[in-house]
């Protein structure tokens, strides 16, 4: 420092110092600290406390910030760890956090959360599984956006997949999302560690799912368009069953998947693939057709085979006998594989003689072993059909010899049409008996008013046709027509006693026996002293009119007391004829005496 210099500081440490408070009041006033004043803390100098911030900052964190903060651990006593996060304090954590790492020791890095920032004794309280928590969460959400591949530990089985540990987070993963292979042992994942893709993440509900078969979907797409791109129709390859389901079979042709049809299994009829494959079966198979665009591959196993029809016995022809297993049955019919993959349909018409179809279940059953006559054969077309019946007599052939018309038999009944009854008098000898032929006596409306099906009636032959193959039945012609001796028993005039059955509709009936029920008209019922029969009252009918073609019989009470009132009107009516008769006859003679004398007095 020169002599100048100090001598101006000498002069100025002599100097009188001016304070701010007196130099500029207004400003002193203005910048004057006085919380600090009203606290009673001193004043410090702004540089200093600047300064002493700065220090602050670069080495403690802000307890107020719920950020995940590194900490060190600096001690491990029987519960707790001791972890320094360059705070006024150290923290605390319970080693329980940290059990999933038992190798824990001094010196090691952890993430914290500040859980309690002092609690009653003044300890900062931290927390390790928080902070796992958070930054698993953080680095979940970086996975799912970046498509980063994660591990995780597979802890066990729960509904419809898995539960898998990644970061720390429990997540879901699916059975479908597993593998690209169907699963059969889900057990045999429990406990490895695998790589997985998170697919979704559910914030809401702090869901999140991940999926090990996306890892590899992608690596088998590039395998598959190269697989398919070396594919030709006609192809034998050989693969593996892969999955067996009810409509066919998946074989894996070594990273690309086929499909074979059920129809494209075997040449003969199966009700489930698994008659024919099994699972982690290899096999051969053709390549049917494919799609390169939708990567999909149509495999074939029965084309290994040569068509069973071109197999077929040269030598069979049309009314050879063959025998055969019914695999399935239609209402129109019975499919017969005579050899395997060779099916003739025997139609329900060609499985009896009678003209009266029935199901085709009425005859045969599936598995059923039956012998059958070749009826068709198209060897180009592929189609056979064959017949049972043919294998008995035609019942026809001598019909009229064994039912002639008038011949009485029994049968049975087989079917109800609105017009009639179909019985069945031998297999294959149908007959129709119409309603009108049912009874004598009885109105019918319906046939199944009158019998029921598998009963049996005595019938009678009415007419036969050999070339239409109909038969005419009548059922009420084994008895007399009782008709033809009611109609002199019940004639007009005939008199009855019985008792009124029923009020009707503008009359009432009564039953003369239990074929004859009569009709009495309403002014019918009228009796001698203008009252009316009523229900279940007996009295004396008169018939006033008979029907045998329509079985109708009219009958009045009041016509019996009417008629002899009739009778005496009639007598007196008579004898008043025959008195003013005699008087006109006397009348007449005086008359004729007077005139006979005039003309003998004027002759005269």
């Amino acid at each position: 420092m020169s002599e100048e210099t100090k001598n101006v500081d000498a002069q100025n440490a002599d100097a009188p110092v001016v304070s701010l408070k007196e130099s500029n009041p207004e400003q002193f006033l203005k910048e004057f600290d006085w919380h600090n004043y009203k606290e009673g803390i001193d004043v410090v100098d702004t540089a200093e406390l600047e300064e002493f911030e700065k220090l602050v900052a670069e080495n403690f964190v802000d307890t107020l910030n719920d950020e995940v903060v590194e900490g060190t651990v600096i001690n491990i006593t029987d519960r707790d760890a001791i972890i320094d996060i360059n705070a006024k304090s150290e923290g605390v954590i319970s080693l329980n956090e940290f059990r999933y790492n038992p190798d824990l020791k001094v010196g090691d890095k952890v993430e914290v959360l500040i859980d309690v920032r002092e609690d009653a004794t003044g300890q900062l309280i931290l927390s390790h599984r928080k902070a796992r928590v958070i930054k698993a969460w953080e680095r979940v959400n970086n996975a799912h956006d970046t498509g980063e591949i994660v591990n995780g530990f597979v802890k066990c089985r729960t509904k419809g997949g898995m539960i898998v540990d990644v970061f720390g987070i429990e997540a879901f993963l699916p059975g479908s999302q597993i593998d690209v292979k169907p699963i059969r042992d889900y057990d045999a994942y429990v406990g490895k560690t695998m790589e997985f893709k998170v697919v979704k993440i559910n914030h809401e509900f702090k869901n999140v799912v991940v999926s090990h078969k996306a890892l590899i979907e992608a690596d088998i797409e590039e395998q598959k368009k190269e697989i398919i791109g070396q594919l030709e129709k006609g192809q034998v390859l050989e693969g593996v069953v892969k999955n067996v389901t009810s409509y066919g079979v998946f074989v894996d042709l070594g990273g690309v998947d086929g499909l074979i049809h059920i129809t494209d299994l075997s040449w003969s009829r199966i009700n489930h693939p698994n008659e024919i494959v099994e699972l982690d079966q290899k096999l051969n198979v053709v390549i049917l057709d494919f799609d390169e665009a939708k990567t999909r591959i149509q495999l074939g196993l029965k084309q290994l085979k040569a068509h069973p029809w071109e197999a077929l016995d040269k030598d069979l022809t049309i009314g050879n006998k063959v025998k055969g297993k019914v695999v399935v049955i239609a209402d129109y019919g019975a499919f017969i594989e005579v050899e395997e993959g060779v099916e003739g349909l025997i139609h329900v018409s060609e499985m009896s003689w009678s003209t009266h179809l029935r199901s085709a279940q009425d005859f045969v059953k599936v598995g059923d072993e039956v012998e059958a006559v070749v009826l068709t054969l198209d060897r180009d077309e592929r189609k056979m059909s064959l017949g049972i019946k043919q294998l008995t007599p035609d019942p026809w052939t001598d019909i009229t010899a064994k039912y002639p018309v008038g011949s009485k038999h029994t049968g049975v009944v087989r079917n109800f049409t609105n017009f009639g009854v179909f019985v069945e008098l031998e297999e294959g000898i149908d007959g129709l008996i119409y309603i009108s032929d049912l009874s004598w006596t009885k109105k019918i409306k319906h046939p199944s008013d009158f019998t029921n099906v598998g009963d049996k009636l005595e019938v009678v032959v009415l007419e036969l046709d050999v070339e239409g193959r109909k038969l005419s039945l009548g059922h009420k012609q084994v008895e007399d027509n009782p008709w033809d001796q009611y109609e002199a028993e019940f004639a007009v005039g005939t008199k009855h006693t019985a008792k009124i059955a029923d009020i009707v509709d503008k009359g009432a009936t009564i039953d003369f026996n239990d074929n004859i029920v009569a009709f009495v008209p309403s002014r019918h019922l009228e009796k001698e002293d203008g009252s009316k029969l009523v229900k279940g009252e007996e009295a004396e009918f008169q018939i006033i009119e008979f029907s045998k073609e329509f079985k109708r019989v009219v009958a009045s009470h009041t016509a019996l007391f009417k008629a002899e009132e009739a009778k005496i009107v009639k007598q007196a009516a008579k004898k008043a004829a025959s008195s003013a008769s005699e008087k006109t006859t006397l009348g007449d003679i005086d008359a004729l005496a007077d005139l006979k004398a005039k003309m003998e007095k004027g002759g005269n």
